[in-house]
């Protein structure tokens, strides 16, 4: 089974993808040449993580009828400081006081359930290619 995405070039630093109906857009910073109006491609990535913990949580707690007032995820990105490449990912699920106890180390379970986290640590094979297109 394949998905496929289209990813255009608009101008300048500037890359979008279609995802169905929905169009990504991306820039770099004007410190690397881009127009800063859109997040940087690996901002989006990193989001991807958090957000997709997120859903999980965000489900879980409406499949209980719990509130998610005053609940979000504080995402810490580690990069190694001779390379530069990521290193670790912390979570973690603020919760409000009045958030019940018994749910809240399920909530770690049910984020760690995220399909980004699985992708990444599936480590899936890239392959990169020019085709001439006719």
């Amino acid at each position: 089974m394949a998905s496929e995405m289209i990813v255009t070039f608009p101008g300048n630093k500037k890359v979008d993808t279609q995802i169905g109906k929905h169009v990504i857009r991306t820039d770099q910073p004007v410190s690397s040449g881009g127009e800063d109006s859109a997040p940087a491609p690996f901002g989006l990535f990193l989001a991807a993580i958090g957000t997709c913990a997120g859903i999980y949580v965000a489900g879980f707690c409406q499949k209980r009828e719990l509130p998610t007032d005053g609940i979000r995820i504080r995402q810490r990105n580690h990069f190694d400081e001779e390379t530069g490449v990521l290193a670790r990912v912390e979570l973690d699920i603020e919760v409000p006081p009045s958030f019940p106890e018994k749910y809240r180390e399920a909530l770690v379970r049910v984020a760690d359930q995220c399909a980004v986290k699985k992708a990444i640590q599936a480590q899936p094979r890239f392959e990169v290619r020019t085709v001439v297109a006719g």
